[in-house]
């Protein structure tokens, strides 16, 4: 047991007792990390910076996996949570913070006209496509990109443990950025595709007009247009990337920055299929939370009210091109690219020479974490990174990416105090 991260491992052990992986999120479980080398337990946060139950603090470069758009412990979140937990948490009838948090959504996102909120994204995306079933008759689904744990989704991966064969036939995936890859399932399945759901963009950009004809070929096939927005929503642009790019779908799903870190999410589309929601059962004891309403409704003032947008994707950009003149410098580029929004942008890695590109993440993760920085290859932006926070990751990417070339050149044999991580599903 390493005595920098003894209480994340004794926690980990115990939780093992009374929980799968050890925990709730698979992203966030021991399969990301690797043992002896690692933190598993954070107790707080604040900004940019947490701390693990070791008390060994880190510059966070995950932010709860794109949840936390402003940064932990928001004062403005926080004291409108606090207000709100005042008056309680839930009632036996709805709270007038519903109706506040769906104006909002409706007055800064392009495609909104009715709302209705969940508490996961995986809750929105099954709502926006079950809607889309009922309004169109249909049973099939076109997807591309990661939409969640549920049948119809992940039922298209690896991870399919448990999902009827039945519903696995009726979701089919195509390639982003190959409009013809979408138009032969369209051929294959004529009339009978309810939706196409995607994230308008993840790890790479959009090619020119391609957002816009998969709208137009959706449309003229008779089915609904949905934009998975669950990350990108009030972070590309505060009407999300529907806004960014000018292409408005017929639905959007919202959910982990909507309210910085607290669990919320929307649907949020055109009244006529949303109406549709009257007749569709998609309700949750827990959906009218005001905690987390709350949190949105502040989370979402604060976004119109100061330059969050402009100023995560100005530390974005730095972080995107101090990376690249460092992949350049070191001589890294036959096995890193950087790649994505500057607001959530990717450090790719692939197998070169000696070593396989998890051989290569496992020395990354382990030289990173001790340097004080939490990340896996992301670099997911909040208000709260500042300069001295991008200096801090560049400085540790100086130190960290020869011995990734070395790991290429000799393998990894004298690099590593862990076993290496094992090949894992990857949701993108």
């Amino acid at each position: 047991m390493s005595e920098r991260y003894r209480k994340s491992e004794e926690m980990l052990l115990r939780a093992l007792r009374t929980i799968p992986l050890g925990t709730q999120t698979f992203s966030k479980s021991q399969t990301q990390y690797p043992h002896g080398v690692s933190p598993y337990y954070l107790s707080r946060g604040s900004g940019s910076h947490v701390w693990d139950v070791d008390d060994n603090e880190y510059v966070d470069f995950i932010m709860s996996l794109c949840a936390v758009t402003l940064g932990y412990n928001d004062p403005d979140v926080t004291a409108a949570v606090q207000s709100q937990l005042a008056d309680g948490v839930i009632f036996s009838l709805p709270h007038p913070v519903e109706v506040e948090a769906s104006e909002r959504i409706v007055e800064m996102v392009p495609c909104a006209e009715l709302v209705r909120f969940g508490k996961n994204g995986s809750d929105a995306t099954t709502g926006a496509v079950r809607v889309s079933r009922a309004f169109t008759g249909r049973d099939h689904v076109l997807m591309c990109g990661y939409h969640g744990w549920q049948d119809w989704s992940i039922g298209t991966t690896v991870r399919n443990a448990g999902v009827p064969k039945a519903t696995r036939a009726l979701t089919h995936t195509f390639a982003y950025n190959d409009i013809d890859s979408l138009r032969a399932l369209f051929a294959e399945y004529r009339d009978e595709v309810a939706c196409v759901i995607m994230e308008p963009m993840n790890v790479t950009i959009p090619f020119p007009g391609y957002l816009e004809e998969v709208a137009e070929l959706t449309r003229a096939n008779g089915a609904v247009f949905i934009f998975d927005e669950t990350i990108t929503g009030f972070r590309f642009a505060n009407g999300g990337a529907q806004e960014y790019f000018g292409v408005t779908p017929d639905l959007a799903t919202f959910g982990k920055g909507l309210a910085n870190g607290y669990p919320v999410s929307a649907v949020a589309g055109r009244a006529d299929i949303m109406k549709y929601m009257e007749e569709v059962f998609f309700s949750f004891t827990f959906g009218g939370e005001t905690l987390s309403l709350a949190a949105a409704v502040a989370a979402m003032d604060k976004l119109r009210r100061e330059p969050v947008v402009d100023r995560i994707a100005e530390q974005g950009r730095k972080v995107i091109d101090g990376v690249r003149a460092l992949i350049d410098s070191v001589g890294c580029a036959e096995f890193l690219t950087v790649s994505g929004h500057p607001a959530w942008s990717f450090l790719l890695m692939c197998d070169a020479g000696k070593a396989s590109s998890w051989d290569l993440k496992t020395v990354f993760e382990q030289e990173l974490f001790a340097r004080g920085l939490l990340g896996y290859g992301t670099h997911n932006m909040c208000y709260a990174h500042g300069d001295a926070e991008i200096e801090a990751l560049l400085a540790a990417y100086t130190d960290i990416f020869p011995l990734l070339r070395q790991a290429t050149e000799d393998g990894t044999a004298e690099l590593l105090s862990c076993q290496p991580l094992q090949p894992l599903f990857k949701v993108r």
